[in-house]
């Protein structure tokens, strides 16, 4: 997330000798500039990409995901401090890549911009000469940001997150029901297999609960999440229950059997094997999770127990599945990169030039008990009041 909007300085003067205007002042840009904080070395868009197009490059797609999320921070920030258009700084963070803005996801509450759905501009692009959409580049993206610490939307950001801490799901909130309708539009509009989604810290929250909500009805949305939560109280309490399960299962097993217990009806068969059709169909979709071990709000995603590990680093790729093969997800770590919380957690890391990534296919049993919690709710208040 954004650390916050800088105001640039401006050049200082001299002794009012009228030198002021021999000297050439230099202009600093903002420091969320696409051309100060934005990604280096990327080639503008050419006839070339019609033959070997950058869109089937994996770095390349996670960078330019991730700057669309980022753009989707400072549309608020542009929101918050009246910069139109003309002057405003999210357009830099899209335009580059041929995109642009069709709709952007409002929390009616307090008037923030929580998302937005950037299209593939076909107009734009005949300006580069290209012809053709790349091959791999999505018709529609849909980004969400993060936790914004600032006066005007921080109250609604930190209810969705004390959301997560308790529950573990944010199915009851206002912005989880916008931004389904959203990829729910875009994927009919354009097809599944054209439209993708994309988040950071809360934002990657709501993208993996939303991007699943989506899969459960047989709809599977392209996701990327960097720096998803994690960690939640109800992970803590469900650790211990199920602590306490173990043993009692144990204490359980020495106990005098029970009377036999009558076969499961026909009915409860068919129930049966209807769940594990859809659980079935589910496992089809597989999120990419980009993870940093320095950051203690998504490194327990890690270890496909939910432990924290250590990560060399090393760039080899490794499958770590589990005991049923199925892979839950594609897990990205960040063997070099930041280490402080505040870079370690930031968005500015997924597109830097010296990052290095050590992949993992796991099969994670925090991811499914995230998941499953998303079903599971107790009764919620109606979206207006949430």
């Amino acid at each position: 997330m954004p650390k916050g909007p800088l105001e640039a300085n401006g050049g200082g003067g001299g002794e009012g000798e009228g030198k002021r205007s021999e000297v050439p002042e230099v202009v600093a840009g903002h420091p969320y500039d696409f051309h100060v904080s934005g990604p280096r070395n990327l080639s503008s868009p050419n006839w070339r990409d019609l033959i070997r197009s950058s869109w089937r490059d994996p770095n390349y797609r996670r960078t330019v995901i991730a700057c669309f999320v980022q753009a989707v921070y400072l549309l608020e920030l542009d929101r918050q401090e009246k910069r139109t258009e003309e002057d405003g700084l999210a357009l830099k963070w899209w335009k580059p890549f041929n995109y642009k803005l069709t709709k952007t996801l409002v929390d009616e509450r307090d008037g923030s911009i929580y998302g937005a759905v950037l299209e593939w501009d076909r107009s734009a692009a005949l300006s580069h000469f290209i012809f053709l959409r790349p091959t791999g580049a999505p018709k529609a993206v849909l980004a969400l940001r993060g936790t914004l610490l600032k006066s005007p939307t921080i109250r609604r950001d930190i209810e969705d997150d004390l959301r997560f801490l308790a529950w573990e799901s944010l199915k009851g909130s206002v912005r989880f029901h916008g931004a389904l309708e959203a990829l729910k539009t875009v994927a009919d509009r354009f097809g599944s297999k054209n439209v993708c989604i994309g988040g950071h810290s809360l934002g990657a929250g709501f993208a993996l609960q939303v991007g699943k909500a989506l899969a459960k009805q047989g709809v599977f949305v392209e996701c990327h999440l960097f720096n998803p939560p994690s960690v939640s109280l109800a992970m803590g309490v469900r650790i211990i229950s199920e602590k306490a399960g173990f043993l009692w299962k144990k204490i359980k097993a020495r106990l005098p059997s029970k009377p036999e217990v009558l076969p499961e009806s026909e009915e409860d068969k068919d129930s049966g094997n209807e769940e594990k059709k859809l659980h079935a169909e589910i496992k089809k979709w597989v999120p990419n999770l980009y993870v940093n071990n320095s950051d203690y709000i998504c490194y327990y995603y890690i270890d496909s127990t939910g432990t924290a590990v250590a990560t060399s680093g090393s760039t080899k790729e490794t499958n770590t599945n589990g005991g049923n093969g199925d892979i839950a997800a594609k897990l990205f770590v960040m063997s070099k990169g930041p280490k402080k919380f505040l870079e370690a957690h930031g968005l500015e890391q997924w597109w830097a030039d010296d990052m290095e990534l050590q992949q993992a296919l796991q099969h994670s049993n925090l991811i499914n008990q995230q998941l499953r919690s998303l079903y599971a709710m107790p009764p919620t208040l109606p979206p207006g009041k949430a």
